[in-house]
């Protein structure tokens, strides 16, 4: 950069060689990549495991999150190196597949660079270090395999799983499989964390349109309406002379007779309530009043959805959403057996419970805390930990992912770093061809319990996630470590 004047003393700046751009090649470019994944990997170790420490992270716009929970930390971190964002994109797939083990699989990508970046030094081919690293994983996934253990339950014996959801707090039914989709996280500032609840259904931020119309309606037949209580509008620019009393009166007329129109349609197919996507004015609302029909408007479109998903029978049948009122019909409508408006305390919030849905899987966690800050922070956690609910007769229970992971695949393997220490050496025992003992079970006693045997610790993770870590993390490894060219805009 430098200063120059022009023939009339007027200054400006000559930014030299501006198109030039920075490179790193070979070992300073390999060397580059394993820096920027050990400074992220540093970060979340002391994250990782039961004394986890937790990190502070603010965003621009000043919120506060104070989280342990590594795909948390990744994702509220503002990152510009492409290794750095690869790492992110490493948790974020974790997490989509498994849902637990965000922190480990990065660290665990930290701990095989740093090794790698060793056997560089000694002038081993980073091709030779990939394809090693990717026969190691093979052997651990094979090993992993070999030391796992069944997880015995059952429609009627779930106690284990529940042991296990009670056990794996501070990580994150007779399906294969959970439909996440049927599961609401929801929030609201105050009360106590006591106060959090489990909805039988589906819970909304809005109450009723007209402080008269009822607060509780049973067995309810919900039209849910994208269409909005109102004349419809010209697409183009009108303009109406109204000159005399009697073409006022015509045309109020005339708009009356449109809403009364709608109104009727709805009483018609036998619908109890109205949800309306949009608003309509208070004359609408005055219509609704006396013939009965309670409503609720501005409800957003994904709220809508879910209350379809909610309140529909099966398929094809109730919980329809319906973009006109031509369209409506008694099978259309959602069914849920109670909605009522709930007040909280001495303050104006309100919000509407629509319970006992026909889709009886559909539930909503409703959050309460003292401070935003922490009902964001549990509303995240429970986010990214995609809690499952799993109902049976006696009462309800939180699963995490861990219990969906156990339901698609019951075996596990110990935690405590037990897996880990005994896949090391049995890659160990593999490199060097000779065969050896060891206890699968034996970990790190963090707790201080007394015994290493995570076994009589009861800690344990499933297979499926150490598996997914060790593959997830020897890939990513395996494409850094094949980059040996990184070009990049320089800074002026």
């Amino acid at each position: 950069m430098a200063l120059a004047f022009d023939e009339y003393g007027r200054p400006f700046i000559i930014l030299k060689e501006q198109e030039q751009k920075t490179r790193l090649r070979g070992i300073k470019a390999q060397k580059a990549n394993i820096s920027a994944e050990k400074v992220i990997a540093r970060v979340l170790r002391t994250s990782l495991g039961p004394k986890g420490m937790d990190k502070m992270l603010q965003s621009p716009d000043g919120n506060v999150t104070i989280t342990n929970d590594g795909a948390t930390i990744l994702e509220h971190m503002d990152v510009d190196n492409q290794i750095t964002k690869l790492m992110v994109e490493l948790s974020r797939s974790q997490d989509y597949e498994i849902g637990d083990g965000t922190t480990g699989v990065v660290v665990m990508a930290g701990a095989l660079l740093e090794q790698a970046e060793r056997l560089l030094e000694r002038g081993i081919h980073p091709i030779r270090n990939a394809e090693g690293y990717e026969m190691a994983s093979r052997i651990a996934v094979e090993h992993l395999e070999h030391i796992a253990q069944k997880f015995d339950f059952g429609p009627i014996n779930i106690e284990l799983l529940v042991q296990t959801c009670m056990t794996t707090l501070s990580s994150k039914m007779q399906r294969k499989d959970v439909n996440l989709d049927l599961i609401k996280v929801e929030g609201k500032v105050g009360g106590k964390l006591e106060d959090t609840e489990l909805v039988y259904g589906i819970t909304v931020d809005k109450d009723m349109s007209h402080p008269q119309m009822p607060k509780k309606i049973e067995d309810a037949k919900i039209a849910i309406l994208t269409c909005p209580f109102e004349p419809p509008k010209p697409k183009t620019k009108h303009k109406v002379d109204i000159d005399t009393v009697e073409k006022f009166q015509t045309l109020r007329q005339q708009e009356q007779k449109y809403f009364d129109d709608m109104v009727q349609k709805c009483n018609d197919v036998g619908a109890t309530l109205v949800i309306c996507q949009w608003g309509f004015d208070d004359e609408a609302n005055h219509l609704l009043m006396p013939r009965n029909l309670p409503a609720v408007r501005w409800v957003g479109g994904v709220e809508l959805e879910l209350i379809a998903i909610a309140t529909g029978l099966f398929m094809f049948i109730g919980g329809r959403i319906v973009p006109r009122f031509q369209e409506l019909t008694p099978e259309k409508l959602g069914r849920a057996g109670l909605v009522r408006e709930k007040s909280f305390g001495t303050t104006k919030d309100k919000m509407l419970y629509i319970e006992h849905c026909a889709n009886s899987r559909a539930v909503t966690i409703f959050i309460r805390g003292g401070k935003r800050e922490l009902r964001d922070t549990i509303e995240a956690s429970q986010e990214t930990s995609r809690i499952l609910v799993l109902r049976r007769q006696s009462g309800v229970f939180m699963m995490h992912c861990v219990a969906r992971n156990l339901i698609r695949n019951n075996s596990i393997v110990y935690g405590g770093g037990s897996a880990e220490i005994s896949c090391s050496i049995a890659v160990e025992a593999a490199a060097d061809k000779y065969p050896g003992e060891n206890n699968p079970h034996f970990g790190i006693d963090c707790n201080d319990v007394g015994t290493n045997d995570m076994r009589e610790q009861n800690v344990f993770e499933t297979l499926i996630g150490k598996q997914q870590q060790i593959l997830l993390a020897t890939q990513v490894v395996k494409m850094i470590l094949k980059i040996d060219d990184v070009i990049s805009p320089s800074d002026y």
